[in-house]
């Protein structure tokens, strides 16, 4: 606007000088007329002449040259319309509801001629909003595709108050003071062109045989060359058939390295190798299983293979028989059918039980916690790793925030007990005041920081140990020293009580202890009949050893008569889903711990025949909790991993917050119908 008015001034200067000359000219003749009467007639007659002339010329040209002036306005103004519209950027102007108000002829080509094309650019892109188009003077950039394109469409609003004509004849609403300038770029080839260099990247992978000991040792001796030789040739079939290499690095492990352009070929497959290995009988007893992990789009072929051996770990953490994926933060997980084999060497524990002792013997106080709504397992598990502690002449306490009626019975015994401080069980708030560089922390019964008893001790504490019987997820507790995670074991008491029996000579377990422990085991196996194997037995037996008291246990974990009512009821109101999944809501008013009758009948469910898996549903302090059990058949970690959840092959749950139990029901059984059609349930 400054730039136009200094035009305008110079425009008006331009055409009145000779008038402003006048008045000069009249100075003149009055000075010379002083001087000489004479010569001032003479040069009047000559100011007179050109006053005359100035005028004339003033108001006879102007308007000539102002229509000349217009004739080139409009001229250039058109020849600058003709540029635009010739313009190879397709672009056009649209009003604030998104309504086409003009294009050039790139845009119109890319329309097409098909009239009943809506002329808006929302229902042209869809990905644009009314709300994109006030873009408040930046540019704001959205990725769409049209007619089997894809483009870049830029946005940019434009405020044109000078134009309010021009506005009025677009049919702009009055007052209308702001348009929005639309150019598309079209970007196909460039995400094809990005699309084939990705395509060619190297995924780095690795695949490990779960039981390859066991298998041998189930076939005669003659024969197991050739089952090693026919799980070599499966192996490499499978990726020789993506173009890829393999190389076996060990006798039980391999390397590969394929394209990144076969991953999807491999993920909509789901991995039939993960299948088809267990198609390998040569009198061997014992299936083979193995385990894949693969790493992809890291910033080197280096980090693609630490991405690969994260996975694997994984893979393994989580049972075996799976494949797992890790792309950049992504992962994603694939398989995991069948029943994982317990080891039957313990070599793993008393290692573990070793560099748990040296991590306590420099530390001056411990810190024992489990998961949120503790149960008898992550207590009875607290209480081995706090007679460990005391053994070692170290502080030590158990952080428990919540006692659920499950944990009252048996936490009784520990309370008002002479043996026992009295600052034995804190909560969470009083052990954070604790922390200092002294202070280490262990995590029973989860490895899952979000649902651990108090997460920020988590960030408080340097030295964490973390001792967990769950298949791992995504989330897991990452800044740990020691991570001691195993999934075939029945309980976290198992291991705990393997733990004891290594990390030091002469630890006397007391009875009461002892029963806590055997407790959780019992719980967690629902009586010696899931997820058992010869070392549940051999840890069951060593605190029988102990002092442990059938009988006692039995009587403390009676239930009360609400509680049994509950149980009975979410029973007698199971919904049979899909002729297989029994699906239940369990009464929480009433209840001093309505997770864990939810739970209690979820098992009870099981027995109902036909039935291959059972989820009950509980409402409890604004949050619905998921407990899901299954016997075989259906791997119900997946299953509550889809709803946030996790857990194990046959014991698992998951929390949702915020909706109603109609709502959690509905999206429990869309993921069930989602298992059903990938295969996931046997």
């Amino acid at each position: 606007m400054k730039d136009k008015g200094k035009m305008r001034w110079t425009f008006r200067v331009y055409l009145q000088w000779p008038l402003y000359l006048t008045v000069f000219m009249i100075l003149l003749t009055a000075a010379v007329g002083a001087v000489s009467f004479t010569a001032g007639l003479i040069v009047s007659a000559f100011t007179l002449v050109y006053i005359g002339i100035a005028l004339w010329l003033y108001i006879s040209r102007k308007r000539g040259i102002l229509a000349g002036l217009i004739a080139f306005s409009e001229s250039y103004d058109q020849s600058r319309q003709g540029i635009l519209r010739e313009m190879l950027v397709p672009y056009a102007v649209a009003d604030r509801t998104g309504r086409l108000l003009w294009m050039n002829r790139e845009f119109e080509s890319i329309l097409g001629e098909d009239k009943t094309v809506p002329p808006s650019l929302t229902a042209l892109f869809p990905e644009i909003t009314k709300e994109m188009l006030s873009t408040g003077g930046e540019t704001v950039s959205i990725h769409s595709s049209f007619s089997e394109r894809n483009y870049r469409v830029d946005l940019r609003e434009l405020v044109m108050d000078p134009l309010a004509q021009a506005a009025a004849d677009n049919g702009l609403e009055p007052g209308e003071s702001r348009i929005t300038a639309v150019y598309l770029i079209d970007e196909t080839q460039t995400l094809k062109y990005k699309q084939q260099i990705n395509d060619q990247k190297l995924v780095a992978g690795l695949i490990y045989l779960d039981n390859y000991e066991e298998a041998l040792e189930s076939v005669e001796e003659v024969r197991r060359s050739l089952l090693t030789a026919l799980i070599d040739r499966k192996i490499s079939k499978y990726i020789s058939s993506m173009n890829g290499i393999v190389k076996k690095i060990e006798k039980d492990k391999y390397f590969f390295v394929i394209r990144q352009q076969y991953m999807i070929q491999m993920q909509e497959s789901r991995f039939p190798i993960l299948e088809d290995v267990k198609t390998v009988n040569i009198g061997n007893e014992m299936a083979v299983t193995l385990s894949i992990g693969i790493g992809m789009n890291g910033e080197s072929y280096a980090q693609n293979y630490e991405y690969a051996r994260t996975s694997i770990d994984m893979a393994l953490g989580r049972g075996g028989d799976q494949a797992v994926v890790k792309d950049l933060d992504k992962i994603q997980y694939y398989g995991g059918k069948a029943q994982q084999m317990e080891k039957t060497t313990r070599v793993k524990a008393r290692v573990k039980a070793h560099a748990l002792r040296e991590l306590m013997e420099n530390k001056d106080r411990l810190l024992i916690m489990g998961h949120r709504l503790a149960d008898i397992d992550a207590f009875g598990a607290a209480i081995g790793i706090y007679r460990i502690a005391a053994s070692m002449n170290k502080k030590a306490n158990i952080v428990l925030n919540e006692v659920t009626s499950s944990v009252r019975p048996m936490m009784e015994r520990f309370l008002d007990n002479a043996e026992y401080p009295d600052d034995m069980f804190l909560k969470g708030s009083k052990a954070a005041e604790l922390v200092d560089s002294g202070t280490m922390l262990v995590v029973v019964d989860v490895n899952r920081p979000s649902i651990t008893d108090e997460p920020s001790l988590l960030r408080l504490v340097r030295t964490i140990v973390v001792l967990d019987h769950h298949r791992t997820s995504n989330e897991i507790i990452d800044n740990a020293v020691l991570s001691y995670v195993e999934p075939y074991a029945s309980s976290a008491c198992e291991m705990v009580a393997e733990v004891l029996q290594y990390i030091a000579d002469g630890i006397k377990v007391r009875p009461a202890e002892a029963d806590a422990m055997y407790a959780g085991i019992v719980i967690d196996t629902q009586n010696f009949t899931n997820q058992t194997g010869v070392r549940t037995f051999e840890a069951a037996a060593f605190l029988r050893r102990s002092g442990a008291d059938i009988t006692r246990v039995r009587k403390l974990f009676r239930e009360n008569m609400k509680d049994y009512q509950a149980k009975a009821e979410a029973v007698r109101a199971a919904e049979v889903y899909m002729e297989a999944f029994a699906i239940s809501v369990c009464p929480a008013e009433g209840l001093d711990s309505p997770t864990i009758t939810g739970a209690q009948a979820a098992n009870e469910l099981l027995e109902i025949k036909g039935i291959k898996a059972s989820v009950v549903l509980t409402a409890y302090n604004n949050t619905i909790y998921f407990s899901a059990r299954s016997i075989d058949e259906v791997n119900v970690q997946v299953m509550m991993e889809k709803l946030g959840g996790g857990g194990h092959r046959t014991i698992a749950g998951a929390q949702i917050q915020g909706i109603s139990v109609e709502e959690a029901k509905n999206r429990l059984k869309e993921v069930i119908r989602q298992m059903m059609d990938e295969g996931d349930v046997s």
